[in-house]
């Protein structure tokens, strides 16, 4: 069984060391005139704040460093990845019979962990947070296939199907990406492992993360560090 720890990339700078994306036909990002900064926030959804489904401890508190970020002229690119799940998606605990929130099982050869319903197409829980202050920007959906979830905002689970934000990214010629929102632990850190395969120089802005667990949430950091992901805090940005 595997598990969507394996796209790990320890040294992205060395090519025998990237994950090449060949079943999905994607196309590693040219550098040739690349040099714009894209700001990239994780999932600020309503069902994952404070009052959600499946609320992020101190959640909320990201919302603030996002608004303030999101004024800077520092950034060239603004993306926003939201989680847009139909009802009857497999990582729902509710699906499943005789299984609970919490429990793992298997989807397709890899592991799931099973969520509360979240984040549903249409719902209100789906919506971004109300005091999100969002200016002309770019919208990446996520985990609308029904059979696989998708925790990165380049990539499902599977890694066999793309949301096409590294080609938006690639258009716009960035290559450089300053990541933050929900969860650390989870979709910050595919997000992140993801965009360094792609060759971005990737940080990770921290406090303007929260995790689910404290424990996985040291891990992930530890995990991204050793991907060569710069960690920040917004406070060198807004300085």
């Amino acid at each position: 069984m595997r598990s969507i720890k394996d796209r790990t990339v320890k040294n992205p700078k060395k090519k025998e060391k990237l994950v090449i994306r060949e079943k999905a036909g994607i196309k590693m990002r040219d550098d040739v005139g690349a040099n714009r900064k894209a700001l990239i926030i994780v999932d600020p959804q309503k069902d994952f704040c404070e009052g959600g489904s499946l609320a992020v401890p101190d959640g909320d508190a990201i919302i603030e460093i996002a608004n303030k970020l999101l004024e800077l002229k520092f950034f060239d690119v603004l993306v926003i990845t939201n989680d847009w799940h139909p009802a009857n998606h497999k990582s729902f605990a509710s699906n499943h019979k005789d299984k609970n929130v919490g429990d793992i099982i298997d989807i397709g050869g890899f592991q799931q962990r099973l969520w509360p319903d979240h984040c549903v197409q249409g719902t209100s829980g789906a919506e971004l947070h109300a005091d999100l202050r969002v200016p002309i920007i770019s919208i990446i959906r996520k985990g609308e296939n029904p059979e696989v979830d998708s925790h990165s905002g380049f990539m499902d689970n599977s890694q066999e199907s793309d949301t096409g934000l590294n080609a938006l990214l690639a258009k716009r010629n960035v290559s450089e990406v300053y990541i933050m929102g929900l969860a650390t632990d989870y979709c910050v850190k595919l997000t992140a492992l993801d965009a360094v395969s792609f060759m971005y120089e990737t940080y990770v802005i921290e406090d303007g993360c929260r995790g689910v667990d404290p424990e996985t949430t040291k891990q992930a950091i530890q995990e991204m560090k050793d991907a060569e992901i710069k960690i920040i805090q917004s406070s060198e940005l807004l300085s």
